[in-house]
């Protein structure tokens, strides 16, 4: 989900489902550092991780992330029934129990471990559970210490058309109305947030926001608002300017009678502003007063005097004026910026390199990149260069690394090191992809780094078992000689340097033998292999639905999860979650539990928008020594 580097170059980086793990490039190890208890339904979990400016003496690591609480979650025991839904239609009773938070906090790092006790909580930010989506969670300081916190519209996006979320209805879930929160100057959702940490916890509010202490019906800690899912953002600390994606709508194309088509931006925030959402798309952009109660169009809105007067409005009724995007694009080819191309909608603010002339790394990036804001897209697998003029217009866009293709890349940072480290999601949806991996990226000047490949046989058995390792399809692009350190249970310490040794595990359990492989100027990497002793994984297998049975979205599907296993199946850990798949991206929707149930697929036409599909993935975890998961995924294309 995230990164973020260390003095050392030692890595974090994060999963949404809780585990935080730190890479260390002295020995190649990824040794996971805590487990953060989360609440995960839909695209909540461990959304961001960031340091403190001061982490060479303070050692503290802010985690945005969601609390377990006691939010609803689905009875294995009720097949037919998801608890962990929240009913679209009902009373603000039935909507009650799914009030919870996302909680930025801050935890100490002792060596490799990030001690979960240490917790010091900063500011919650409430939230509606149980439904989909946008939550945002990108954290960053500027030069002066103040923290900057995204935060998504917390909005379905399934029943506009893919148009502005605007309803009203006192009968419909308040999710599916976006004046709620990124329109509200009295709330904290759909904003970049902007605050100073206090010593013990909590925080103070720094001058210059966009509302004054004490101004009624504000939040003082709002820096932008009007943002849909600000996802990426990176802060110039030198200038102090923020570099913000926000994703787009979905709609394809525009509607006199609704709005503009889906526009992604990207912003350079140097000011407090209001960017438009749910109202504009940009100043010039508005979108319709639609009622979804009649089905009728109204007027467009006026993006130089916006009102909220959404009855679920507790903040200031008139609104500051919209600001213009920096850079907006469509699904197409744009007439202003054609170098962005044609795809996806899927924009990541990323960091302007910060060149230093005193470092004497020798795969820093070199003085052509200093000051330049790299923008990455997720969708469209590309990193770009954003030129700048003096006046911080765009003037020009130009490719990083044409020739690589960034496998929707999630997030980056630029190490102490000046090279760029890049954690790639991989092609799947919520699921441990095996293309995902964390990169860094050398500016080479001569040699180059190896490129290690690991493999093992055999892949599993109980122990003791003997596996014979090997480094089959290592290369290195010199031809220099090689070295090779084996570490085959984790422990820092080299057990063997020959190419392709044999080791045997004499206790069952979870290992990640690693391979690390350094040339004769001292250029290295490394490869792991996440490696089972003990009893096979399971073998999970989705008997229902089947990937070529009839589908349109709205039926309720019948599933049934077959498990092969050593030991018992327990049905309470067997998950089925239902993701909305579009283009290359999903929205996990709902996650049902038992071996056999339904799940209800009905999400409108989430916008209108072209390349549907429903995704189900299975997963079951056994109550082996240690436990292994197995996990199965049909994909269900709408029948024509």
């Amino acid at each position: 989900m995230s990164l973020a580097i260390l003095p050392d170059n030692r890595v974090l980086h994060t999963a949404r489902t809780g585990e935080v793990r730190i890479h260390d490039p002295r020995t190649g190890l990824n040794v996971l550092a805590a487990d953060v208890p989360v609440y995960q339904h839909d695209e909540e979990g461990l959304q961001g991780i960031a340091i403190d400016p001061d982490f060479a003496r303070n050692k503290w690591v802010y985690l945005y992330y969601s609390p377990p609480l006691n939010t609803p979650t689905d009875d294995p025991a009720t097949p037919d029934v998801n608890e962990g839904d929240a009913p679209t239609d009902g009373t603000a009773a039935d909507w009650a129990p799914y009030r919870g938070v996302l909680r930025l906090s801050r935890f100490k790092l002792d060596g490799n471990t990030l001690r979960l006790g240490t917790e010091q909580r900063i500011i919650d930010v409430p939230v509606d559970r149980g439904i989909c989506c946008h939550v945002g969670g990108q954290v960053d300081f500027d030069g002066k210490g103040n923290l900057y916190l995204s935060t998504g519209d917390d909005s379905n996006p399934f029943s506009s058309g893919g148009y502005a979320p605007l309803d009203e209805r006192a009968t419909r879930h308040p999710a599916f109305d976006a004046q709620r929160t990124s329109a509200n100057t009295n709330d904290l959702r759909g904003k970049l947030l902007r605050i100073r940490v206090k010593p013990g916890g909590g925080y103070t509010i720094p001058a210059g926001n966009l509302f004054k202490p004490g101004t009624p019906k504000t939040r003082p800690e709002v820096y932008a608002m009007g943002l849909r899912n600000p996802f990426r953002f990176a802060v110039d600390r030198a200038s102090g300017d923020v570099y913000l994606g926000d994703y787009s709508p979905d709609a394809g194309q525009a509607d006199p009678a609704r709005g503009p088509a889906g526009q992604g931006r990207w912003l350079l925030v140097d000011r407090p502003a209001n960017y438009g959402w749910p109202y504009c798309a940009a100043p010039d952009k508005p979108y319709v007063d639609y009622d979804f109660a009649t089905g009728q169009s109204g007027a467009p809105f006026d993006c130089r005097r916006p009102v909220n007067d959404s009855p679920r409005n507790t903040g200031l009724r008139a609104l500051p004026p919209v600001a213009q995007a920096d850079v907006a694009y469509s699904y197409g080819a744009s007439a202003q910026f054609p170098q962005l191309g044609v795809g996806g909608i899927g924009p990541m603010g990323g960091p302007a390199y910060d060149y230093d002339a005193r470092s004497r790394s020798r795969i820093k990036w070199p003085a052509y990149y200093d000051g330049a804001p790299l923008f990455y897209e997720w969708t469209r697998d590309y990193v770009k260069e954003f030129r700048l003029d003096r006046h911080g217009q765009v003037r020009d866009i130009r490719p990083v690394l044409p020739s690589v293709v960034f496998d929707n890349p999630m997030d980056l940072e630029f190490g102490p090191d000046g090279a760029l480290y890049v954690l790639e999601y991989g092609d799947g949806f919520f699921s441990e992809n095996p293309d995902a991996q964390l990169a860094r990226i050398d500016f080479v000047r001569g040699n180059r780094t190896p490129e290690p490949k690991i493999s093992a046989n055999p892949l599993a058995g109980l122990a003791p078992l003997t596996v014979t390792f090997s480094s089959a399809g290592t290369v290195d692009a010199d031809g220099d000689a090689l070295r090779y350190a084996w570490d085959f249970d984790a422990n820092g310490t080299v057990d063997s340097t020959a190419p392709n040794p044999t080791y045997t595990y004499t206790a069952n359990g979870e290992y990640r033998p690693t391979l690390k492989v350094t040339d004769s100027t001292g250029r290295s990497a490394s490869a792991e292999l996440p490696f089972m002793v003990g009893p096979r994984a399971p073998v999970v297998t989705l008997v229902k639905p089947v990937a070529t049975q009839p589908f349109q979205f709205g039926q309720q599907i019948e599933y049934e999860v077959s498990v092969l296993d050593d030991t018992p199946t327990d049905c309470a850990n067997v998950t089925v979650t239902f993701i909305l798949g579009h283009d290359q991206h999903g929205h996990p929707i709902s996650t049902a539990t038992g071996c056999t149930g339904t799940i209800d697929t009905t999400i409108d036409d989430h916008g209108g928008a072209e390349n549907l599909f429903a995704v189900f993935v299975a997963s079951y975890t056994d109550n082996g020594t240690p436990p292994q998961t197995g996990t199965a995924q049909v994909i269900l294309d709408p029948t024509p």
